[in-house]
């Protein structure tokens, strides 16, 4: 059964930090910790199914980045193979195509978003309006100013990720309004 956003939200206001794993190492760190919350950044369509089931087996939430799984296109039966196989509780994509297509399949959806100048801000803001989205991530987490700025614009929840250096930055995300800090040194949480 997949998990819902009051869940979700609920367990993200107990541990503000979720993990995001880029190799094995940070596989076997998440399934050796407490994190509660873990986004998966890497993996092949060959072994995404064993990455996500072992962290299922350790009672984690799972969302799988599938811009970055290798092997799976950026189109629908990508969500699909995601859905049917691998036990997932959502994704994250920066692709707007695929959010609603993860929605659709009863998918938790987050989308990534790259806030490099207020063009991205600006697009942002559009493209949220059009989407059945369940959280937004933005990099980087310490533009504290634009996360404030979004809260007020959307009452989707946000994520802040990306560039995240020590405990300060992760209590600014939050003080200004992030429901999460999302990042891959353990040494954080």
């Amino acid at each position: 059964m997949k998990i819902s956003n009051e869940k979700l939200n609920f367990v993200l206001e107990q541990n503000h930090f979720i993990y995001a794993i880029k190799d094995d190492n940070g596989l076997n760190n998440a399934i050796n910790n407490d994190c509660k919350v873990v986004f998966v950044l890497y993996g092949t369509v060959i072994n995404i199914c064993d990455i996500v089931k072992a962290l299922k087996d350790h009672n984690k939430i799972v969302f799988v980045h599938i811009d970055l799984i290798e092997g799976l296109s950026s189109k629908e039966v990508a969500v699909d193979y995601i859905a049917n196989n691998t036990g997932a509780d959502g994704i994250i994509s920066t692709k707007q195509t695929l959010i609603k297509c993860a929605s659709a399949r009863g998918l938790l959806t987050v989308q990534r978003f790259f806030l490099i100048d207020s063009l991205a801000l600006n697009n942002l803001i559009k493209q949220i309006k059009n989407s059945p989205l369940d959280y937004i991530e933005v990099l980087p987490a310490c533009s504290t100013k634009t996360i404030s700025k979004l809260i007020k614009l959307t009452n989707v929840p946000i994520i802040a990720s990306g560039l995240i250096q020590d405990k300060e930055d992760i209590l600014s995300a939050l003080n200004v309004g992030a429901i999460a800090v999302s990042g891959s040194n353990f040494d954080l949480s």
